[in-house]
This record gives structure tokens, C-alpha cells and sequence, in this order.
């Protein structure tokens, strides 16, 4: 299958490049599948706004495209269930066909399950027949019947309302700590840089991960250093920091941005 990437990361703003993923979107063939994140954009932590999102809603239904949604962190970006999932049930208001790649495997804890679901929205109970039939043609020679154990936990925990409304208070609480880190960091690089740069990125951004905006050799600076270890392109892992590491944190991404080129 013949494939491209689209514009989404502008190292300029640390942001969305919204101008450049429409033009990419729209120039693409009619009919092209796009992959899309639902939320918590995995690696850059940048989603679309509401009106963003209405506004690829709008040129994906005029190009006749199909939306793929990867959806890997449901309740890690805002800590509701139902304001990460707005972005796909926008699309299928609008009712269109809509392909859904959902996994447990982080908002559950279910890592070692490796559990998830293919969810597929067609546009006819014949249409939807035809993708049913293709979907077991594709499992058969995979891996033929899924591992049950961690699909029972799942359907454990979402059909029992005690047990699902216990997670969703889990889920919320595990997302406010993440939140309370990124205000954190940002408060102690603010509080830290007088150089005038702009450090509002680490806010706009949302989810576990966030970019940095630091290039190869500023976090080799980081590792070498000050024996922080993060990906060469800048992305750090809002979950695996605590309050008490943020000002150490902060020095090392001050020093890395000023002092190497």
C-alpha cells in the first residue's frame, strides 16, 4: 500500500503545524485512509483544538477520506473517558466511516495483555458484513483466536458501573498528577530562564509525553551531563517524573537549550 507522511510537528512553535497537515490532507488522493490520533499525540504530547479537529472533520468528508484513529491513551490526556474520546465521536456524528485501533494496555495497566480492540464504523449493515468477513480473513492466519484473559478484565471493569466508575476516578487522579508535574516544570524553567524564550508550549501541550524542543545534541548534553535519559528528539516522559525531580529538570533543559548549539 503506497504511503506518506503528513506535516504535524513545527520545531519553530513546539507545536501543531495546522496549516501544513490541512495542505498535506487535502493534496492527498480521494479516498486515502489518514491515521489520526485521538489524543495525547504520542510522541509530541500537541492535539488539535475542537475547532481544529471540526475543521479536519470538514476537509476529510469533502475528500471522501477515511479516518483511521489510533487511540492509545484515553483518560491520560484530560482525565475523562469522554472528553478524550471527542474527537472520534465527532466523526461518527457526522456519519462517517470510521476505523478505531483502541488499546488498554496503558489506561488499564494491562501492558503485559497487550489488549485492545479494532472498532469499525460502516456505512451499511452490508458494508459492515463485507468489512467483518475481511477482519477474519486478516485474524485467521495471525494469530486465530485472541488471548481472553485480559479482554475478560476489560469487559470486567467496563460492565461492572462500581468497578467502572472506580477507574474512571483512578484515571482522573493518575492524569491530574501528570498535569501537576507539567505546571510544575514549567513554573520551575520560567521561574529559572530570564532569557525572554517562550516555555508556554509545555503547557499547551497534553498526555504523558511532552517535546522539548531540544535537538540530538542538546540531549546528549542531557544524558552526558546531567544524567537525564530521554529520546534523541526531544521527548521526555511527563509520567515518569515527580515534583521533587522538576527544578533538576528544569537546570538540565535550561543549560542544554542555552549552551549547545
Amino acid at each position: 500500500v503506497p504511503w506518506s507522511e503528513y506535516r504535524y510537528y513545527d520545531p519553530k512553535t513546539v507545536g501543531l503545524d495546522f496549516e501544513g497537515m490541512i495542505e498535506d490532507i487535502k493534496s492527498a488522493p480521494e479516498g486515502s485512509f489518514v491515521l489520526l490520533h485521538g489524543c495525547a499525540h504520542n510522541p509530541t504530547g500537541i492535539d488539535p483544538t475542537p475547532e481544529q479537529w471540526e475543521k479536519i472533520a470538514d476537509l476529510i468528508q469533502e475528500k471522501n477520506h477515511i479516518p483511521f484513529f489510533d487511540v492509545a491513551y484515553q483518560g491520560f490526556a484530560s482525565g475523562s473517558l469522554d472528553e478524550d474520546a471527542a474527537s472520534v465521536r465527532l466523526f461518527v456524528a457526522r456519519g462517517m466511516e470510521v476505523l478505531v485501533a483502541q488499546s488498554y494496555s496503558k489506561n488499564l495497566g494491562l501492558y503485559a495483555e497487550r489488549i485492545g480492540a479494532i472498532n469499525v464504523i460502516s456505512s451499511s449493515p452490508e458494508s459492515a458484513a463485507r468489512v467483518k468477513s475481511q477482519l477474519k480473513r486478516l485474524a485467521r492466519p495471525m494469530y486465530s483466536n485472541p488471548p481472553v484473559h485480559g479482554a475478560r478484565i476489560v469487559a470486567d471493569v467496563v460492565g461492572n458501573p462500581v468497578l467502572f466508575n472506580e477507574w474512571r476516578a483512578e484515571m482522573e487522579m493518575m492524569a491530574g498528577r501528570i498535569k501537576n508535574v507539567r505546571q510544575q516544570l514549567y513554573n520551575s524553567i520560567t521561574s529559572k530562564d530570564n532569557s525572554g524564550k517562550d516555555w508556554s508550549f509545555i503547557l499547551k501541550q497534553i498526555g504523558m509525553f511532552s517535546f522539548t524542543g531540544l535537538n540530538k545534541e542538546q540531549t546528549d548534553n542531557m544524558t552526558n551531563k546531567w544524567h537525564v535519559y530521554m529520546t534523541k528528539d526531544g521527548r521526555i516522559s511527563l509520567a515518569g517524573l515527580s515534583l521533587a525531580k522538576c527544578e533538576y529538570l528544569a537546570d538540565a533543559i535550561i543549560d542544554s537549550y542555552h549552551n549547545v548549539s
